[in-house]
C-alpha cells in the first residue's frame, strides 16, 4: 500500500503550453510534434522488476491502481501516469516515475494537468503556477534569464574521446561477420559509446530545445539525465488500438537534394538492407499478432528522413483483442527488436555482451509512458544520452551480417552520433 494515500486531480488547460519549455532542465519529457506529456517532480517511484526477459508489467499496474483519481478530461494520458526509461539489459530492473505535476497534450489539441499528492491535502498552488510559469507566452522575463543562464553557464571547451578505439571496435565488427558466416546467428547489432568532457555542467534543457529545431519529427525525451531524439516508436497503444513504426536500414544524407534521393533509392533497392528490414517487420509483426484481433502493415517500406541520416521504416496498425493488453506488456514481448538487438535474439544478445565492451545502460532501451488503463506510448531509446555534470556519454548501433564491412559500419556509427553531438557541442 501506498502511505501516504494518493490521489491524482486531472484538469482541462486553456492556455497553450510548451512541453519541452515546461520540462526544463529538471524535469521529465516524452513528446513529439508538441504533443505528449511533460512533469516535474516525483509523487511516486514505481520499480519495473524484469525477470527472465520479461517486464513485470501487472507490479506497474497495482502501483498505478493505487492512486485514487479525480478526472475531469479522461482519455489517455490522463489521471495517474509514469514515465520512464528502461535498460537495455531485459533483466535489469528500472524504474518509472509517477510526476507531481503533469502537463499533456493530446493530438486532437486537448491541454490538461494533473497533481498528485496526499489525498487529504492539496497540492501546492504555488509550484503549480511556478511549474506552467515555464511555458507562458507571458513569462518572457523567465525566459530572458533562462537564455542568459544558459549563455553564462554552457560549456565552452570540450574533448571527445570514444569508449573503444575505432580500431578495436572494427575489430569486434569483423570477429561478428565471422560468426555469422559461421551459421551462429544472422545479425547482430553492435553499438559504440563516446564520452564527451566539458568544463562546465551539461544542462537538458538547451539539449532538447536544439534537438526540436534540428529533429522535429522525433520522440523527445529526458528521464533522469538520459535525454535523446528517437526517430523510432517501439509501440502505443491508446485503447485498444496499438501502433509500431519499427526502422531498419540507414543510409547518410549529404544536404544535397539529388545525392540524397539516389541514397534513399539504393537504400530501397538494397537487397540486403530490404531482406535485413522484412526479418525485423516480420518480428514486430509475429509478436504483436496474438494480441490483436486484426493487425495491418504497410504494403512496402517507406524512407523515413532525418537532419544526417535517412532509415527505411514500415508502420504497423491493428486493434488488440479484450481485455487490451497493456502497452507495458508488449513493450516486453518486443524489446529488444532485431533492429538493436539482432536475430535470433537470444545469439545476438550473447554476442553483444561478448564484443561490445560496453555497458549499454539506457542506451536503445524502451522510453515512454504508462498510464492506469496500460495506454501509453513508447521509443527505441537510440540517438541518446547521458549527461552526468561535465560528462556525457553518447551511443550509435549498427547491424552487422554477414558481408558488413567495418569501415563502412564505423562510418555509420559517425554519422548517428553527429544528432547528439551537434546538440551537446554548440557554437
Amino acid at each position: 500500500m501506498i502511505d501516504p494515500p494518493l490521489l491524482a486531480r486531472t484538469r482541462r488547460l486553456t492556455d497553450e503550453i510548451d512541453l519541452v519549455a515546461l520540462a526544463g532542465d529538471d524535469g521529465l519529457l516524452f513528446s513529439r510534434n508538441g504533443v505528449g506529456l511533460a512533469g516535474i517532480g516525483s509523487a511516486l517511484r514505481i520499480e519495473v522488476p524484469r525477470n527472465s526477459g520479461t517486464t513485470d508489467a501487472a507490479a506497474v499496474r497495482e502501483a498505478l491502481e493505487q492512486i485514487e483519481v479525480e478526472n475531469e478530461v479522461g482519455g489517455p494520458g490522463t489521471g495517474a501516469v509514469a514515465i520512464g526509461a528502461l535498460p537495455f539489459d531485459r533483466t535489469t530492473s528500472g524504474y518509472l516515475t509517477v510526476p507531481a505535476i503533469l502537463v499533456g497534450c493530446s493530438e486532437d489539441g486537448e491541454r490538461w494537468i494533473t497533481t498528485v499528492s496526499p489525498r487529504d491535502s492539496l497540492p501546492d498552488p504555488a509550484s503549480i503556477a511556478a511549474f506552467l510559469g515555464r511555458s507562458s507566452s507571458t513569462s518572457v522575463g523567465f525566459r530572458r534569464d533562462a537564455a542568459l543562464r544558459d549563455a553564462n553557464e554552457a560549456p565552452s571547451s570540450f574533448s571527445v574521446r570514444p569508449s573503444l578505439a575505432p580500431d578495436l571496435w572494427c575489430a569486434a565488427v569483423e570477429s561478428a561477420t565471422t560468426r555469422i558466416r559461421a551459421g551462429e546467428l544472422d545479425k547482430v547489432v553492435l553499438a559504440r559509446s563516446i564520452d564527451v568532457l566539458a568544463d562546465a555542467d551539461f544542462h537538458p534543457g538547451p539539449i532538447l530545445s536544439h534537438l526540436r529545431r534540428t529533429f522535429p519529427t522525433s520522440w523527445l525525451f529526458s528521464v533522469e539525465g538520459f535525454v535523446g531524439a528517437s526517430p523510432e516508436m517501439l509501440v502505443g497503444r491508446h485503447g485498444d488500438i496499438v501502433r509500431a513504426h519499427p526502422m531498419a536500414g540507414t543510409a547518410p544524407r549529404s544536404g544535397d537534394a539529388d545525392t540524397d534521393a539516389r541514397l534513399a533509392a539504393a537504400l530501397l533497392a538494397s537487397s540486403n538492407t530490404l531482406a535485413e528490414h522484412r526479418h525485423t517487420i516480420d518480428m514486430v509483426h509475429d509478436t504483436l499478432l496474438p494480441w490483436c484481433s486484426y493487425l495491418d502493415e504497410e504494403a512496402e517500406p517507406s524512407i523515413v528522413a532525418m537532419a544526417n541520416v535517412q532509415h527505411l521504416a514500415t508502420r504497423l496498425e491493428g486493434q488488440l483483442s479484450a481485455p487490451a493488453a497493456s502497452v507495458l506488456e508488449l513493450v516486453s514481448a518486443l524489446h529488444p527488436t532485431p533492429a538493436v538487438g539482432g536475430m535470433p535474439r537470444d545469439s545476438a544478445l550473447r554476442l553483444i555482451d561478448e564484443l561490445e565492451q560496453l555497458n549499454r545502460g539506457r542506451y536503445a532501451g524502451p522510453v515512454g509512458w504508462v498510464d492506469t488503463a496500460g495506454n501509453g506510448t513508447w521509443a527505441v531509446g537510440i540517438r541518446s544520452a547521458d549527461i552526468n555534470g561535465p560528462s556525457v556519454r553518447l551511443f550509435a548501433g549498427v547491424g552487422v551480417v554477414a558481408d558488413s564491412d567495418p569501415e563502412t559500419e564505423l562510418a555509420e556509427t559517425r554519422a548517428k552520433l553527429q544528432t547528439m553531438l551537434g546538440a551537446i557541442i554548440r557554437p
